[in-house]
C-alpha cells in the first residue's frame, strides 16, 4: 500500500502578488492571530539570494564562508546550505509538524493562493501555477478576513485526514501462557475483537508487530516494528512512517474491555492544534498512551523521543500540544490493561496498570 501524499492533507496556502501588493504585511499580521488560536505556523518565502542568516565573523559563518554547509542547534536552529534543494520536499517536511504553512510569492509553485493586486489592479500572471481561491486587493485583503480563511482550511483538511487504526502486537506473554494476542473469548481471539471494534470507526485497520495471526485477519496491512527500538514506540513509530499522512488511533491487543464509545470519544478531541490526545483517568495519575489518539504532527516528537535513546511515552507529555484529558467515567474500564490471569478475573480493574508511565502532565488548551 503506498503512502499517501502528505501534501494532499495539510493546509497549505500561498500568498502571492506583485512587489508591493502587501504580501509581507499581511502575512505579518496574520501570524500572530494564529499562534494565539494555539497554531504551529510556517512561512515560506520566495527569493533567497545571497541571504545574510548569521553574524560575519563568527565561527558558524567562518564555516559556511570556508565551504561547509553548518546546522546551528539550540533554543532556535537552522540550517544554511548551498546544496539544490527540492520545494515539494521542503514543503512536506513543515506540513509534518506544522498546523498551516503558508508560501509568500512562488506564483509558479503549485499550491493553492490567494493573490494580491496592487494600486493598478493588474491581472494575474498567465504563468502562474496552482488553483486560485481568490484574487483580493489591499481593502479586501484584512488580516482578519484571511484569519477566518484559514481556520476554514485548517478545518476541511481536518475532516478529511484519514484516520486509521492500528493494533500492537507482540511478545510470547509468558504470564499469559501464550502470546495475548491469540487468547480466546467467546471464540474470537483479542486480536479480531480488537480489530472488531476499530473497524468500524477507522478508514483502514493495520497490525504492528510480530507474530502468528488469525487467518480471518490475513488481508489486513502487517507493519513490523521500527528497527532498533522496542515496545509500543516501535510500533507507532513504524506505522507513521509508513503512512505520514495519516492520523492515527492506536490500541493494544490486551485491551479487553475497550469500547467502541471510548474510540468515538478520543476522535471528538481532535481540534487543530492538537499533536495527540493521551487519556488520563485520574487528576496527577497515569497516563494511557494506548488506546489514544495521534496526529501525524505526533510523529516528530515521537522521533525526538525515539532518538534520545527513551521509549517511555509519558515524556510526550512534556511537548506543546500533547493533552492529557480524562475520558467519562463510565469509559475508564476499556483502559484496563491485563497482564497476568489474575488481572483478567479481576472483577474490579484498577485505574492504572503502568506505574512506570505516571508523569506530571501539560493541561491541554
Amino acid at each position: 500500500m503506498p503512502p499517501l501524499d502528505l501534501l494532499e492533507h495539510c493546509p497549505l496556502l500561498g500568498i502571492c502578488g506583485r512587489s508591493g501588493a502587501g504580501k509581507t504585511t499581511l502575512i505579518e499580521a496574520l501570524i500572530p492571530k494564529l499562534r494565539e488560536a494555539g497554531l504551529h505556523v510556517a512561512v515560506v518565502k520566495d527569493g533567497a539570494h545571497r541571504v545574510q542568516a548569521d553574524t560575519p565573523g563568527k565561527d558558524s559563518d567562518r564555516f559556511f564562508r570556508a565551504g561547509a554547509d553548518v546546522a546551528l542547534f539550540g533554543e532556535q536552529h537552522f540550517v544554511r546550505s548551498r546544496q539544490p534543494g527540492e520545494l515539494n520536499a521542503l514543503l512536506a517536511a513543515l506540513c509534518s509538524s506544522h498546523d498551516v504553512v503558508l508560501v509568500e510569492g512562488h506564483a509558479a509553485t503549485a499550491v493553492p493562493k490567494i493573490w494580491l493586486t496592487g494600486p493598478r489592479q493588474e491581472e494575474v500572471p498567465a504563468a502562474n501555477q496552482g488553483r486560485i481561491l481568490a484574487v483580493l486587493n489591499r481593502e479586501e485583503a484584512s488580516a482578519d478576513s484571511l484569519f477566518a480563511w484559514v481556520q476554514e482550511m485548517i478545518a476541511e483538511k481536518g475532516r478529511q485526514t484519514p484516520v486509521w487504526g492500528c493494533v500492537l502486537i507482540g511478545g510470547r506473554s509468558s504470564r499469559m501462557g501464550q502470546p495475548k494476542h491469540l487468547l480466546l473469548h467467546n471464540g474470537k481471539t483479542w486480536l479480531e475483537q480488537a480489530v472488531e471494534k476499530l473497524a468500524p470507526t477507522v478508514s483502514q485497520v493495520v497490525i504492528s508487530g510480530s507474530g502468528q495471526i488469525p487467518d480471518t485477519l490475513a488481508n489486513l496491512p502487517r507493519v513490523p516494528d521500527a528497527p532498533g527500538l522496542a515496545g509500543p514506540l516501535a510500533g507507532i513509530l513504524a506505522v507513521m512512517r509508513w503512512q505520514p499522512a495519516v492520523s492515527w488511533l492506536i490500541t493494544a491487543c490486551d485491551l479487553p474491555d475497550a469500547q467502541p464509545d471510548s474510540l468515538r470519544w478520543l476522535l471528538e478531541q481532535r481540534k487543530p492544534g492538537r499533536r495527540a490526545v493521551l487519556p488520563q483517568l485520574a487528576e496527577g495519575g497515569c497516563l494511557e498512551p494506548l488506546l489514544a489518539w495521534y496526529d501525524f504532527r505526533c510523529r516528530p516528537l515521537l522521533e525526538n523521543l525515539a532518538a534520545s535513546g527513551s521509549l517511555r511515552l509519558n515524556r510526550l507529555a512534556e511537548q506543546a500540544g500533547v493533552c492529557a484529558l480524562c475520558p467519562p467515567a463510565h469509559l475508564h474500564g476499556s483502559w484496563r490493561n491485563v497482564n497476568t490471569p489474575e488481572e483478567l478475573r479481576s472483577p474490579s480493574p484498577s485505574q492504572c496498570h503502568r506505574p512506570e508511565q505516571s508523569a506530571s502532565v501539560r493541561r491541554p488548551r
